[in-house]
């Protein structure tokens, strides 16, 4: 799974979430020739990202080239069951990535555009955001 070596704030504040306003960094194809673009905001976590990067790879078994370009550098943290209100902030929970709408997810090359198209349809299905795919031209 994908955690952060070392980060410069332990626990971090949650945060707004700014469904309505695009993303303007990472919006555009930079490595491959098909790529999976995120429509919807969410936060994304490391258990999603590995899913949906496992299920590429079994598709694609030895062939193509596949980028994930997204990484879960966010800390959420969690408090124990059962405690009541008062005693400060949890303990890190797991780790995720705030995803805004023109994202772009993965990227694939290597590989013929209906092979493409079905791995990354098959990971889009592992992600709690709509997507779309986008093809270089």
């Amino acid at each position: 799974m994908l955690i952060p070596k070392k980060v410069k704030h332990r626990k971090w504040q949650k945060g707004r979430s700014r469904d309505r306003v695009k993303e303007t960094r990472g919006t555009a194809l930079t490595y491959g020739s098909l790529g999976l673009q995120a429509c919807d905001a969410a936060w994304i976590n490391s258990r999603q990202i590995e899913a949906a990067r496992k299920s590429i790879t079994f598709f694609l078994k030895k062939g193509g080239k596949l980028w994930i370009r997204i990484f879960p550098d966010k800390p959420v943290t969690k408090r124990p069951p059962e405690v009541t209100m008062g005693g400060g902030k949890g303990a890190v929970d797991h780790y995720v990535f705030p995803v805004r709408p023109g994202r772009m997810l993965f990227e694939i090359d290597g590989l013929p555009e209906t092979t493409a198209r079905e791995a990354l349809r098959r990971a889009a299905h592992k992600l709690p955001v709509k997507t779309r795919m986008v093809v270089r031209i």
